[in-house]
This record gives structure tokens, sequence and C-alpha cells, in this order.
């Protein structure tokens, strides 16, 4: 699977690494370390990052639920922030693109905007969501992979793949190395949320998934070696 452009998904949480809350620099440095090798060799990165490691707006009725959602979208501009700034510490250009503005602290996401960054060869962050409330950042990064004509989306994890059962309470759950997104969605295996799933079918956008804390995970599956689970769109 050759790649110019990849649309890479990071987990909140995962970037909080042992502390799960806030950041863990020794985390995110190895990820830029991984993404760096790409870039060098002359792949685009778009990267849309979770924001469960400050707000987790869906699991309780306390607030209305817009509100919720806007900080959750405001929770992942500040991780891109945060992410874009090591990886300029590791020799990488970066900018960030938001659906709505941020004082100078971002750019307005316009296609064009995003193609003149991606061909001088910087990382380009696509945070706050779509900016608007009901759709997650599974939706955010299929959306824009398949408008900024991606490759690949590669889903970066907890989990190594795409199981038949949660492994953590099957210990016989058998992983798939590969499983096409109409068999996701008839099995509810949840590898995004519905919405990005049916985008991805009817877009035939094909992505990936592997686990974060896999030595060189993101670094192999930037240059076509996945392993984990290969998400066709047929």
């Amino acid at each position: 699977m050759e790649m110019k452009r990849v649309f890479l998904k990071l987990s909140g949480e995962a970037l909080a690494g042992p502390k799960k809350t806030g950041f863990d620099e020794e985390t995110v440095r190895a990820v830029a370390k991984q993404v760096k090798i790409s870039v060098d060799a002359g792949v685009q990165v778009g990267i849309v990052i979770g924001g469960g490691n400050f707000w987790r707006g869906r699991t309780g009725n306390e607030i209305d639920r817009t509100k919720a959602d806007q900080i959750g979208m405001l929770a992942t501009v500040m991780n891109c922030i945060y992410v874009s700034e090591i990886f300029r510490t590791e020799g990488m250009m970066t900018q960030i693109l938001t659906p709505f503005e941020c004082g100078t602290m971002t750019k307005v996401f316009s296609k064009d905007r995003a193609n003149k960054y991606f061909e001088k060869g910087m990382v380009v962050f696509f945070a706050g969501g779509i900016g608007h409330p009901y759709f997650s950042t599974d939706t955010t990064i299929t959306l824009r992979a398949v408008e900024m004509e991606a490759d690949c989306i590669l889903l970066a994890k907890a989990i190594d793949g795409v199981y038949d059962s949660d492994p953590k309470t099957n210990p016989n759950a058998k992983k798939y190395d590969k499983i096409s997104i109409q068999e996701v969605i008839d099995k509810q295996l949840a590898v995004v949320d519905l919405t990005a799933s049916i985008m991805c079918m009817e877009q035939k956008m094909p992505m990936a998934v592997f686990s974060l804390n896999e030595e060189n995970g993101i670094a192999n599956a930037m240059q076509g070696k996945i392993n984990g689970t290969i998400v066709t769109a047929e």
C-alpha cells in the first residue's frame, strides 16, 4: 500500500500516557520522531487528535450536549497546539487549521490552504472538529481525509487491530488482518462511529487500525506496513 498523503488519528487519552490526563511529553515526542521519518521521505501527513485527555463530554446529562461538544472541540485545539509544538522541536514544519476563528492561534480551514501547506512539506493539524456539535473526531478525520483526497486513514489506538469481540473480556476474540467497512458496519465492530463508517464506505476511503504502543507502529503504518487490521472500502 503506497501512501503519498495519509491522515493519522491520535487518541487524546493515548497522548496523556500513564497519567491519563493532560500531556505526556515522552509519548508525544515518540510519535513525532516516527512521523518525521515519513515526512522526511516526502509523505504528506494530516493529523486529527481526540480530546479525551481533557474532556469526555458524553458521559452524563449535566450540561447541554451542544455546550459539551464545544468544550470537546476546544480540547482538540489545545491538543493540536501542544503536539504541533513538539513536532516543531523535532524538526518539522507544522500548521493548525480549524473550522472557526481562534484569533492568531490557528488558521481557518480551506482545502486550498491545506493543500498549500502540504505542498510546503508541513504537517497539517485539523483541530476543532468540523465546528458543529454531534460530530465526533472520527467524523472529522473521515471528512477531511475525503475532502483532501488522502490515500488512507491511519487509526493509532490503544488496541492493536479490529477484533470480532472485545479482547479485554473475551480471551478467544479473533483479530482480523483485513475486513471490509461493510462488514464492520454489519457486525457493529465500532472501529469508528457509524457516521464516519458510512462516509468511508460511500467515499471508498480505506482505513488501517494498529497499536499506538507498538514499537515504530506509526512509522511502519505510514510506510504501508500494517501490523494490525486493514479496513477496506469495498
